[in-house]
């Protein structure tokens, strides 16, 4: 097992990973750029180092500067927890190159399944359901009417190197084509440094449904069930759920049998998600793997009673999976709600200042992974998530009720936060009802 493992990350999952480090006994080393210096996951490590700078691209994006970090801490291995590097295939190398252990998946697998048009050749291959739609790159406009004519509008347009919602385009019509290629080029470009798009068919009213799966590095497969993740704002995720009031037993092992097909084929290890979209008669096609921990991963451990970073450490440092897919039994209904600081009446505006009140609801029922304390500053170089509040009930009902009196409790003053916005989603009918769809934020609150 390693005896020191550097977090490459900041906030709230840069906390979460310490704790765990800690209960396993494992010291951490936390990395910090100039304005984070005071920051909680920096306090809660064992050891911290300055990389300098303040934007993303000057710290936590900068490989050689963190590469250089774990040299000079002589840490074993590497979590890159989320966003940042945690999908990026040269950092992964780099980390293997210089001899230290990188806490995921091999980087081979990173580069093929990050890459969305090679991700769906290869999902194909796996006998994976995907979306109908020609996995050609769009070179012009006349390539994208051929295209778009011979699936049938609607459609939409994607970068293959995209996520976040960033390089894709809705389009209805024909008229709306050229405009919406234009655009999804030039945003591909400036958000990836890569203008490759693709068409497919548009899945209209989806559910989003992703299944969350863990490999060793001997062949050794299992999943946790699905996560319901179809409250999104701008293809941004705002509030999640375990398991799904949508999802039966026959879809789940469906979609999760294919991922664990997918996930063989490309030589997975690590924690992993494959994401799908799934139609109102519960056809469902593959959208993406992300090969990385997600941000909503504690509703599944909430459902499942583990850690799944501690498995991805375990994984990363050889040891076999000690439980097999019999062993797994999901209890209760878990929501997460993501906090952000952010005006919800202004266009979400980010909200930044100091934090001069924040207490926390508590509760036997209740988790909140955050990366702040009252007097914290929330800075305008990185994203303005606050916390993640997550609550577990028995049944789905008293998980909303319990998500509305936790958010009630929630004090944070100094910033705007979407609080009232979530409590406004937890308390609608139609959302308690489960009648929603990715389009529901659109719908009910533009």
């Amino acid at each position: 097992m390693f005896s020191k493992i550097l977090i490459a990350n900041r906030g709230e999952i840069a906390c979460r990973i310490i704790k765990t480090a800690k209960k396993m006994g494992i010291k951490t080393v936390a990395i910090h750029s100039e304005v984070d210096i005071n920051s909680t996951h920096v306090m809660l490590a064992d050891e911290s180092l300055n990389i300098g700078g303040s934007t993303s691209k000057e710290s936590y994006l900068d490989i050689n500067k963190i590469i250089e970090a774990i040299k000079k801490t002589n840490a074993d291995a590497v979590h890159p927890g989320y966003g940042f590097l945690s999908e990026n295939r040269i950092f992964a190398e780099e980390v293997e190159n210089i001899g230290k252990t990188f806490i995921g998946p091999p980087f081979e697998a990173i580069s093929i399944m990050g890459d969305k048009i090679q991700s769906k050749i290869i999902a194909k291959k796996a006998n994976v359901s995907v979306i109908p739609g020609n996995l050609d790159t769009i070179k012009n406009l006349e390539d994208a009417k051929k295209e778009s004519k011979g699936i049938g509008f609607p459609v939409i347009i994607k970068a293959s190197a995209g996520g976040g919602g960033k390089g894709m385009r809705v389009v209805y019509n024909e008229n709306e084509l050229e405009q919406a290629c234009k655009s999804a080029i030039s945003e591909a470009k400036s958000s990836f440094g890569d203008e490759r798009v693709f068409i497919e068919k548009y899945i209209q009213n989806p559910r989003h449904i992703e299944i969350q799966i863990l490999g060793d590095k001997f062949g050794n497969y299992i999943h946790l069930g699905e996560r319901e993740c179809s409250i999104q704002r701008r293809h941004q995720k705002v509030i999640e759920e375990a398991p799904s009031s949508f999802v039966d037993n026959k879809l789940r092992e469906a979609m999760a049998e294919q991922s664990i097909n997918l996930s063989k084929l490309v030589g997975y290890f690590s924690a992993g998600t494959v994401e799908f979209v799934v139609d109102n008669s519960k056809n469902f096609y593959f959208l993406e793997m992300n090969t990385r921990l997600q941000v909503e991963h504690p509703v599944t451990e909430l459902i499942t009673n583990l850690d799944i970073v501690e498995l991805m450490i375990k994984i990363a440092a050889n040891e076999k999976l000690s439980i097999k897919q019999s062993d797994i039994s999901f209890k209760g209904t878990a929501i997460e709600a993501r906090i952000y600081a952010e005006d919800s009446k202004r266009n979400f505006l980010p909200s930044i200042g100091r934090l001069t009140r924040y207490i926390e609801p508590v509760g036997k029922n209740i988790r909140l992974d955050s990366g702040v304390v009252e007097g914290s500053e929330i800075s305008m170089y990185y994203d303005p998530m606050i916390s993640k509040l997550c609550v577990h009930t028995e049944t789905r009902e008293k998980s909303l009720d319990l998500m509305t009196m936790a958010l009630d409790r929630y004090l944070i003053k100094g910033v705007s936060t979407n609080k009232d916005f979530l409590a406004n989603i937890i308390q609608n009918k139609f959302f308690r009802k489960s009648d929603f769809s990715t389009n529901f934020i659109s719908e009910f609150y533009s």
